[in-house]
Formats: structure tokens, C-alpha cells, sequence
């Protein structure tokens, strides 16, 4: 894309110039996006320009907004390429429009240093070398080397030695074809996705809130609310095409409608509020606490009684469940591969001292300054308490302790953040207001994260301002498909598709049944989240390690520590991927992906929004999609091989069900491609070149390709013979249809731009738990007969014991049907603040123009031209202080690595005095090697918001 053939590309007779071809298309489409009448002489020109190009719907392959775009394509075969992209019109998520990334979503794929063939490190005699450099291999000889090591890792570790980072950016049917070989084949739940890093925490809030996973409101809301308030969350950046509607809503009424941003440094988001309020980093949860009080002890008749009856319960769990660190006693611990300045920070996991910024806090909890706090790791468990006892842990949020405890600006007075602290009260309690409250990383990245989460839907719910039309709280989704690949078809860890948990035998006994497994195959233990999994390498349990649409060692923190384990410790690394990243160059073998459009596939956004898309061009090179790979795999792995006994370390055994295997008809040589993907079930799905949605484009994986490619096998590959991409999909719609997380068949969403689940009787559901608009609601509301607007009906910790907030007193379980929470959480602090000598906050996050880790955005020359590195975004006056300005190189370091770049004082990002911005999407600048692998204990997400650093001149 980086060269413009205009013969080939406009034709040859064609008397158009290639500017005015370029000015005349585009300003069609543009005037065609916004509505605008197209001038007939530049409408014929447009016409002209593009008569031999085919458009076709597609989706964003950025964020988790799930913009819709229109691909041009032009060629036949190995020749076709896309020559253009614009918003999609049709798409009501962005309405035609596109940020600066979703207009080069076809430049990422032509970048001059694609992966086109797997890559082995050997040695001068071409033998596999941990030590050696990479060199060509076929995929064939690829194979025979992951087989190998995954034979060694199951038979030294078992299951728990073969582990995969997978991604929210994978396709539904990529992620699935995973989860089926990990959970299904290896029995191994070591399969962990990038997401765990960006929205574990909204998860395991919305599960222990609603029972369910995922937002109950929609994009919808902002058009139909008066008040936007973000909270860590710069949505003109990461969610560009959603600021454009809050900007669009609040144009549209500028005195009623009212922004507040919430943040811990200034930014491009801040540049629309009416106020902006920065916080000290962590003490969010004191603003939510804040608020909540003052509804309860200033504002109690704005509390709607009926509807907390009828529909919520109060709830509160342990406080001392520590920081997500490791345990004393690990290996890696035991071994001195932690040096003394990282233990200052991890022996807290253990225990800590109550400090006095957080004692008020904890003193309705048991605790005052100065109690050493011994630390259980973190539990999901919690019990209903009464309204006395949720009332009784908000009394320590007055204003003046609040003010004192958050204001995040020295410069700014006490009075002036006090005033804008009751105004947000005002703004969220006034009667007839309604308000959308938005969160990303700011929150979900966080040591409480789970915490943070669930106190938002407190303050929504007592005022009767959730699932309603306009009003709510509503998680933003960092990922193309973190919602419908991670959450949805459930590539967890601990999950199975539609909100099914692996812990649970009733759960499993489904999975077994819809995978044609024998009962007993799948492995009830899921703890191996994303870090664990780093861990686990690092103390030589995982001996084989696949990374997939990931780059698991950029975008992981405390990075130093996994990068040296995958180097030097006894194992195989794999990255598959489109370019070569960090992860690549940590691996031993580089298998080359196709990417996005080069496959068929689908993403489920941020509203609960399926899209899918169909292949639009050939991969290049002999690259193949994650699904290909993941199914060759299979072909290579038999019962006899995988469905033994094993014993895993917790003591636990996995029985061995190969005699029920043959009872099902299954032979000791029976591939897991035969029992998992190509199955009689499967085979149903036929090739139907004469139909919508096959006719006329290509499918490399059912039929092959003009490229010829040689396979695993040595051969050239033919395809499967069957719609693969039509079963995955109706295999795994099956899990949730009838049971709230319905979604439509595989047709039906090639024809429109999407559809919000559960889909019931082909219509999407825009508000759920409301009565109104889901129809699972209104079922459930006239089963419950409590004549609710609301049936809260998640079937998740919908049993509790009762209690106070110290703990249970009353063990029997009472039923909780159709009910939501409202938690007692406390402020704490986070494990490492800053200090004499690591004096800054360190927050790390994305800018506009890159995506994540860079490894696509920065191949782009005109993202990369825009911003090409990382900077340190600084205040002036903390630069001046240690002796630098604009533009110098420093250093930034932590206890646990340093890295440098330069200095920006006068950007986007104004961060106050105590705190820098460094965004994490260049590898030269690779700040992960600083921050702090610090998790939230209950959703094991990683905080990389904040950590302790000190800056100096380079």
C-alpha cells in the first residue's frame, strides 16, 4: 500500500488523473458518510474511478468500539489487493465515520516486513538451538518441532506444561478453534487471553454485580442521556468514534448536557468537560464511596426504595486479600531471581501495615492505623450484609476526608476541589437527570479493580439509574473482540463459552456433550490467568508456550523477568503473528499469521455487538490463520496420545477416559481433527459457491488458494472440504441460545451491520434486565412475580450466606433470585506509592494513532510519521525540577528496570507534578520493563496505572 499503481489500479483507458481520481473518490465517500448531496459530474467521476472494485462490509480490526468499515478490492487471486477503506454508513456504531487508525486498516496488512514463512532458530547444521538464529523452515518441519515439545511438556508436566496467550483481538472462530485443542485435546485450561490485562476486573464485577457477564446498557445511551462522565478513561483517543457522538450530544444541547472526566492527569478527553477533576491515582474508590455517602447521609430521599427492594441486595467480602503478586515460598522467590528492591514491594503481598491515608477507610472494617494486615490471596467469596452495615462503611467519606485523600494537583486549592466534588454529587443525584457513567483501563487496571468496578453500579442503583435508556454504567472494551472471543467464547482460563466455568462439573458435563467428548475429559482446574502462566515458565512448570494475536512480552509487566525465562530456561516459545515483534524475537519458532482480511471472521464488541466478515483477499506469502494453524495441530495428536491419566499439582487427578472414548466409537488413532473439527456435524456445513455468503470470495482454509501453500503434512493444501467458519460458529452459538446469551446463525450476520445479544426471534436487545427491552427480563419478571420493571437474572453467587462487614455469622445460604448487588468496598492503598527515592507515579496507556504494542500501527508511514516514539508526558515544573525541558532523554526507572526516552512537557498529555504518562507501544521505549506485575487478587488483572518510579537526564 505503500505504492500507488495507477494503470493497475484505475485502468488503463481511463482519462481520469490519479489526483483527480484520489479527490473525486474521496470526496464522494465522504460526502456520502455525513449525508451531504454528491455533485453529479463527481458522483460519474467516482463511479468511474472504482467500476472494477468490489466493496464489501468489514469490521475495525481496533478497540472494542466495533466500528464498521467498507473494503475495496481490486484483482483476481494472488493479485487481489485492498485499494481502499472508508466508514461504513450503513454501520450504526460509527455511522460512516473512522479515526486515523480505522482508515489505514489495510496498510497494517502490506508492511515491508511481513512474516510470510515460519522462522526456526537453529544452528550451523540447521538442528533446532535455543541459542541459534532464525532461518526458514517449512511448515512441515515447524510442526514436527511443536509436536515434539508439547510431547515433552505433557509428559514432564502434564497439562499444566503446555499453555497459550491467547487475544481479544483474536476472531471468534480463531479463539474457539483454541479453546477446543487446549481445553478439549491437551486438557489443559493454561489458555489465558491479553484481555486478562484489560477487562478481567469489569467481569468479574459485572459477574459478581449481575451474575452475568457484560454491560446491560448500549451505545444508544449517549444520544439519550444529559451527563457523560468518564472515569480513567480517555475516550477521544482509545474510543475516538464514541467521543465523537458524546461530542455530537453535548453540541446539541450545551447547557443541559454536562461531560465530567474524572482522570489522574489531563488529557484530550478533558478538553469537552464541563469540569475535570484529577485524582491521586487508587483513589477512585474513595470518590465512589464519596458519592454513595452522600446520597445515604445527605440526599436520602433520592434513594427509590421500591426498586432496591424489589431488585438489590447488600453484599461485602474479605478486605486483606492482598496485591496479586506471588506468594512467599515460590520457586523463583526460593531461587534469588527477585533482587531486595523488588521485594520491598512484593513482601507486601504477604502482609502491610494499615497506613494513615487508608485507616478511616478500613475502621468499619476491624482495622486501624498502624494494624498489621495479614494478607489471604484473593477470594471471589463475599455474604449479604444489611443496609445499617453498607451504611455504616460509607461514614468515613466525608467531603474534607475525601478532598484531602484524592485531590491529585498540588496546584490546585482544596476549596476548588471540594466545590467540583459536590457538583458531581449534584449532577449524578439531580432527580430527572440521567447519566452514563464510562470506564476503561482507568478503572479495570487497578489493585482493586474488581472493587472499583462494582462500587460504580452502587451509585447507579440506588438512585434507579442503571439498565434505562440513557442511564448507567457502562465498561468500555479495550479490544476488537475482547467482549466476543475472551468474555463470550470464553478463552479464559477458568471459563467455557456463554459464562460456563470449567469449575463446574454441571458446566463441563455441557461442554463434553456439544464437543462429542467422553464425561471426564475436561480439567476442572482453571487458575493459570495470563501471569500465572508467565510465572509458571519462570519457575519451569510450562515447558511449552504458544503466543498467538498477541505479544505477550511487550505488553506484560515486569517484562525483564518473563523475557530472561523464555530465554534461558528449558522450554519452547512460539509466536505466531503478522510482524516481527518482541514476542517473535523471544520465541524459538515464528509462524507467519494471516491477518484480519485475509481470513473469515468475527468480533463481538463493546455493546454486546456481533460483526462478521468474510475473506477479502489472499494472505500474503505462505502465511495461514490462527485457525488453520490451531487445526493442523489437531491432526497430529490422537486418544491414545491425550486422554491418559494425569496428575496435576495440586494433587488432583485426571482420570483417564480413553475406554469411554472407544465406547463412543473413537479408536486409539482417532486425531482430535477428526473428533473436534471435522466431526459428521462439521462435514454438514458444505462448500456453496453458488450462495450468499461463499459465492465469489475466497476461503483458504476449506478450499485452499492459488498460492499453493505446502502444509504440515508436506503437501500442498487442498482445504478442509467443509464451511469450517460456519460450523465454529454454530457450534458455539449453541451454548447460548435459550439461555441469555442468544446470538443469530451464521447467514444472518453477513447480512446486516451486527446484532446486539441475546438475538431472540431475530432481534437484538438493547437495554438489558429491563423488562422493556429483554425479553429474558420480562420472562423472568413474570416468573418471579414481583411485578419489577427489572429481573437482575445472571444465575451466578445468586446463593448467600449473611453477615456484617467483618465476615459471615449466618452460614445458610439464602436464594437471591433476579436480584443485583450493592458492595461495601473500601479505599486502600495500592502496594507501591511513591517515595523519597522513587518520587513520581508512573501511568502507562495507548496514544490515538498506535494500537497496543505498535507491532501493526508503526508499519504504517503515516502513523508512524504522526507519532514515531514514546514519550515521557511531564509537567513543566517537575521537569525544571530535575533539571530537564522538552525534548531531553532521561532515564525512567523503578525497582524493577529503567528505560529511556524523551522528555515531552507541551503535548496532549498534562499530567500534574506527581506523575508522568509513558504509552507502552514502543518497543524501544519498552516501559513494561519498569511497571509493576501488581494484579487486582480477584480478576488477576494487571495494574499498570501505577507504580513508583524516578526520572533523571540520559
Amino acid at each position: 500500500m505503500d505504492t500507488f499503481d495507477e494503470k493497475k489500479t484505475i485502468g488503463e483507458d481511463m482519462s481520469l488523473s490519479r489526483r483527480e481520481f484520489l479527490k473525486s473518490s474521496a470526496a464522494a465517500s465522504a460526502a456520502a458518510a455525513i449525508g451531504m448531496s454528491v455533485p453529479a459530474d463527481l458522483e460519474a467521476k467516482a463511479e468511474s474511478a472504482e467500476s472494477n472494485w468490489r466493496w464489501d462490509k468489514a469490521a475495525c480490526r481496533f478497540c472494542g468500539t466495533g466500528c464498521g468499515i467498507m473494503l475495496a478490492t481490486t484483482g483476481e487471486g494472488k493479485d487481489r489487493k485492498i485499494v481502499a477503506v472508508k466508514g461504513d454508513p450503513a454501520a450504526p456504531v460509527n455511522r460512516g465515520l473512522n479515526c486515523i487508525k480505522g482508515y489505514f486498516n489495510a496498510k497494517i496488512m502490506y508492511g515491508a516486513d511481513r512474516l510470510t514463512q515460519p522462522l526456526l532458530r537453529v544452528n550451523d547444521q540447521g538442528e533446532f538451538d535455543k541459542k541459534g538464529k532464525f532461518a526458514p523452515v517449512s511448515w512441515k518441519r515447524a510442526y514436527d518441532e511443536m509436536e515434539k515439545y508439547i510431547r515433552k511438556a505433557l509428559k514432564e508436566k502434564g497439562p499444566e506444561g503446555v499453555a497459550v496467550f491467547a487475544s481479544g483481538q483474536y476472531t471468534i472462530m480463531e479463539g474457539y478453534a483454541a479453546q477446543k485443542m487446549m481445553k478439549a485435546g491437551f486438557r489443559s485450561n493454561a489458555i489465558d487471553p491479553n484481555a486478562r490485562h484489560c477487562m478481567a476486573s469489569a467481569v468479574v464485577g459485572f459477574y459478581q454485580t449481575f451474575g452475568i457477564d457484560e454491560p446491560s446498557g448500549c451505545y444508544d445511551d449517549i444520544e439519550l442521556t444529559d451527563t457523560i462522565v468518564t472515569w480513567g478513561s480517555n475516550m477521544a483517543e482509545m474510543h475516538p468514534i464514541l467521543w465523537s457522538r458524546v461530542t455530537d450530544r453535548k453540541l446539541s444541547d450545551p447547557e443541559r448536557v454536562k461531560v465530567v472526566n474524572i482522570q489522574t492527569y489531563t488529557h484530550r478527553t478533558c478538553d469537552l468537560g464541563d469540569f475535570n477533576i484529577i485524582f491521586r491515582p487508587n483513589t477512585d474508590l474513595a470518590l465512589w464511596n464519596y458519592l454513595a455517602r452522600e446520597i445515604v447521609y445527605n440526599h436520602p430521599e433520592a434513594i427509590d426504595w421500591d426498586f432496591i427492594k424489589k431488585n438489590i441486595i447488600f453484599a461485602a467480602g474479605p478486605v486483606n486479600i492482598g496485591y496479586g503478586f506471588r506468594r512467599a515460598g515460590e520457586k523463583a522467590y526460593k531461587e534469588g531471581k527477585y533482587t531486595a528492591l523488588e521485594m520491598e514491594t512484593y513482601k507486601k503481598e504477604m502482609s502491610k501495615p494499615v497506613s494513615p491515608l487508608e485507616a478511616p477507610a478500613l475502621e468499619p472494617y476491624g482495622y486501624k492505623e498502624g494494624d498489621v494486615m495479614k494478607n489471604t490471596a484473593g477470594t471471589l467469596k463475599h455474604w449479604e450484609i444489611s443496609f445499617e452495615e453498607y451504611k455504616k462503611s460509607l461514614e468515613p467519606y466525608t467531603l474534607d476526608y475525601v478532598a484531602k485523600l484524592c485531590k491529585g494537583d498540588p496546584d490546585e486549592s482544596l476549596d476548588s476541589f471540594k466545590k467540583k466534588l459536590k457538583d458531581l454529587a449534584a449532577l449524578y443525584i439531580e432527580k430527572d437527570r440521567k447519566v452514563v457513567s464510562f470506564w476503561t483501563m482507568g478503572m479495570n487496571q487497578h489493585t482493586r479493580g474488581t472493587w472499583d468496578n462494582t462500587l460504580s453500579y452502587n451509585v447507579h442503583f440506588m438512585l434507579n439509574k442503571q439498565a434505562r435508556p440513557g442511564s448507567g454504567a457502562f465498561s468500555l472494551t479495550g479490544q476488537p473482540s475482547a467482549c466476543g472471543t475472551a468474555r463470550e467464547v470464553g478463552t479464559f482460563c477458568h471459563r467455557l463459552p456463554a459464562d460456563l466455568m470449567v469449575k463446574n462439573p454441571k458446566h463441563r458435563a455441557i461442554a463434553e456433550k456439544k464437543w462429542g467428548l467422553p464425561s471426564g475429559t475436561l480439567n476442572p482446574v482453571g487458575n493459570q490467568h495470563i501471569m500465572k502462566i508467565h510465572r509458571d515458565i519462570e519457575d519451569g512448570v510450562v515447558k511449552f508456550a504458544w503466543v498467538n494475536v498477541c505479544n505477550a512480552y511487550q505488553d506484560s509487566a515486569n517484562a525483564k523477568h518473563w523475557v530472561k525465562a523464555a530465554r534461558e530456561m528449558d522450554n519452547f516459545i512460539v509466536t505466531s503473528d503478522g510482524y516481527p515483534g518482541i514476542s517473535a524475537m523471544v520465541s524459538d519458532l515464528i509462524l507467519p499469521s494471516a491477518m484480519i482480511y485475509e481470513k473469515w471472521g468475527a468480533y463481538g464488541n463493546a455493546e454486546r455487538r456481533t460483526q462478521h466478515w468474510r475473506q477479502q483477499v489472499l494472505p500474503v506469502g505462505n502465511a495461514m490463520s490462527d485457525t488453520w494453524q490451531w487445526v493442523e495441530l489437531s491432526k497430529r495428536f490422537t486418544v491414545d496420545d491425550l486422554w491418559g491419566e494425569y496428575t496435576l499439582r495440586n494433587g488432583k487427578k485426571l482420570p483417564d477416559v480413553r475406554k469411554k472414548a472407544y465406547a463412543m466409537g473413537y479408536k486409539p488413532d482417532t486425531t482430535m481433527y477428526e473428533i473436534l473439527y471435522a466431526n459428521d456435524r462439521a462435514k454438514a456445513y458444505k462448500i456453496d459457491l453458488d450462495s450468499f455468503p461463499q459465492k465469489g470470495y475466497d476461503n483458504s482454509e476449506c478450499l485452499g488458494d492459488a498460492r499453493n501453500v505446502v502444509g504440515t503434512d508436506g503437501k500442498v493444501f487442498k482445504g478442509y472440504g467443509f464451511m469450517l467458519h460456519q460450523y465454529l460458529w454454530e457450534e458455539y452459538a449453541s451454548f447460548g441460545r435459550g439461555h441469555g446469551h442468544d446470538l443469530a446463525d451464521f447467514v444472518t450476520y453477513h447480512k446486516v451491520r451486527g446484532l446486539k445479544w441475546p438475538v431472540v426471534n431475530g432481534k437484538e436487545t438493547a437495554w438489558r434486565f429491563n423488562v422493556k427491552f429483554d425479553p429474558y427480563a420480562a420472562k423472568h419478571a413474570k416468573e418471579n412475580g414481583r411485578g419489577s420493571e427489572f429481573a437482575f437474572y445472571g444465575p451466578l453467587a445468586k446463593a448467600l450466606p449473611s453477615g456484617n462487614l467483618t465476615g459471615v455469622t449466618d452460614k445458610k445460604k439464602k436464594p437471591l433470585t433476579d436480584k443485583a448487588k450493592i458492595f461495601a468496598r473500601p479505599y486502600m492503598d495500592p502496594p507501591e506509592m511513591p517515595d523519597e527515592t522513587y518520587d513520581l507515579w508512573l501511568c502507562t496507556g495507548r496514544v490515538l494513532e498506535h494500537w497496543h504494542s505498535g507491532t501493526m500501527t508503526m508499519r504504517v508511514p503515516e502513523l508512524y510519521r504522526a507519532v514515531p516514539e514514546a514519550l515521557v508526558y511531564m509537567n513543566p515544573d517537575a521537569a525544571k525540577d530535575r533539571g530537564l525541558k522538552d525534548g531531553d532523554l532521561c532515564w525512567v526507572e523503578s525497582r524493577r528496570g529503567r528505560v529511556r526516552a524523551r522528555v515531552e512537557t507541551r503535548g496532549r498529555n498534562r499530567p500534574p507534578k506527581p506523575l508522568v504518562f509513558v504509552p507502552w507501544f514502543d518497543e524501544r521505549v519498552f516501559i513494561n520493563k519498569v511497571t509493576l506485575d501488581q494484579t487486582c487478587p480477584m480478576s488477576k488483572q494487571t495494574d499498570f496505572k501505577k507504580c513508583a518510579v524516578k526520572i533523571y537526564k540520559a
